[in-house]
């Protein structure tokens, strides 16, 4: 299901198969959380900028609209009309950081609705029956996201947990893959490790998750708060204990520099809500670092947002207009902005794999890394 095509240093140019897809890595992932992406895109957007695997969460689509209503309604791909892979979150992450009162024992964790309050238990099973009635190509595993910073005691105590729910995990998406009615029976499980930012943790996790053999693996509870350089270390320190022939997931990064400089320490995947929304309120990347569409500096500039962008937005419409829709709140300046950042990214990625291909990621690391985080 993965293969590693080249290396240069630690970073890697691989390429994943599943149901729904072959995806170039290393790739962003377009955060569709609800299925759908904020900013109106439609997944026929998704088609035209470039986007290789949409991500959705468990959490989300389990409160609304259900995940058996879309399981009824042929599942994640046919309800949003995205053919391509589909990877879901397991709701861990939302349940410790949005849900209301919560209650952590070994069946699993009981919380209450962010949007009415109502009671809910989800667990390593329960994950799993969510995931597998949406129909996704990757199902994450149900894992404990432990708040930045932990104590040292809680950070072991819950890794020990998680490892134990991810072997619930698997046993369960094996059973659910192997019902008559399975939505998508190739649905594999990816591991998450967790050790907040203790190395000995995360190390010891990494090679215990790595004995059950997934699919796939990746690196959680980074890029909550811990300085940058931190996360970069916690990842250096683990690479090594991943298996060299699966897929390294790093959940919820990031910035384009944090993006080069994981890819150079080993990372083949990512996903981001921030280059949304960001385009929401007007930051817009390009490849001379990032712009505040909403500057007057730019009420009569004629010019793209991004003179070496070749996206839609790009092709179509000047700086002027954007900042103009904008400053008149119409719903068009954020459709476009976030058209924009979302292919920027896809873009990254593709002259990451590009450079990699040519043997010269070194290069494009030195002179892309720092400036693409800059502010014009």
């Amino acid at each position: 299901m993965f293969k590693l095509l080249k290396t240069e240093g630690a970073a890697r140019r691989g390429e994943f198969s599943c149901p729904h897809g072959t995806v170039q890595t290393p790739v962003f992932m377009n955060v569709g959380t609800q299925a759908a992406i904020k900013g109106a895109l439609s997944a026929e957007d998704l088609e035209h900028i470039g986007t290789q695997v949409e991500l959705s969460n468990t959490y989300h689509l389990h409160l609304r609209p259900g995940d058996e209503v879309v399981k009824k309604m042929g599942g994640l791909h046919k309800f949003m009309t995205w053919q391509g892979p589909i990877l879901t979150d397991s709701g861990g992450f939302q349940v410790f950081s949005l849900a209301g009162l919560r209650k952590i024992k070994e069946e699993g964790v009981t919380f209450a609705s962010h949007l009415d309050g109502h009671k809910i238990f989800m667990g390593p099973e329960e994950s799993m029956r969510i995931q597998s009635n949406l129909g996704s190509d990757i199902a994450m595993a149900f894992d404990e996201c432990v708040e930045n910073p932990a104590t040292y005691p809680y950070a072991k105590a819950s890794c020990e947990r998680t490892a134990r729910w991810l072997a619930r995990c698997k046993e369960a998406l094996v059973k659910y893959n192997a019902e008559p009615d399975a939505v998508n029976p190739g649905q594999q499980l990816w591991g998450i490790n967790q050790g907040a930012t203790f190395k000995d943790l995360r190390i010891w996790h990494m090679q215990e998750i790595a004995k059950l053999d997934l699919p796939g693996y990746a690196i959680g509870g980074l890029a909550v708060g811990e300085p940058t350089e931190v996360m970069y270390d916690i990842i250096e320190a683990v690479e090594p204990y991943m298996p060299k022939d699966r897929p390294r997931y790093l959940m919820g990064v990031g910035t384009p520099s944090n993006i080069i400089e994981s890819v150079a320490r080993g990372v083949d995947f990512f996903d981001c809500v921030m280059p949304a929304r960001n385009a929401r309120h007007g930051k817009l990347f390009t490849w001379q670092g990032a712009l505040n569409m909403k500057n007057a500096k730019y009420t009569y500039d004629d010019s793209p947002i991004d003179p070496q962008c070749d996206c839609p937005v790009c092709r179509r419409y000047s700086r002027a207009y954007i900042r103009h829709l904008f400053k008149a709140e119409e719903m068009l300046a954020m459709r476009l902005s976030v058209m924009h950042n979302l292919y920027f990214y896809n873009k990254l990625t593709e002259k990451i794999r590009d450079a990699l291909d040519e043997g010269t990621f070194s290069e494009f690391r030195a002179e892309y890394s720092r400036k693409l985080d800059e502010k014009i």
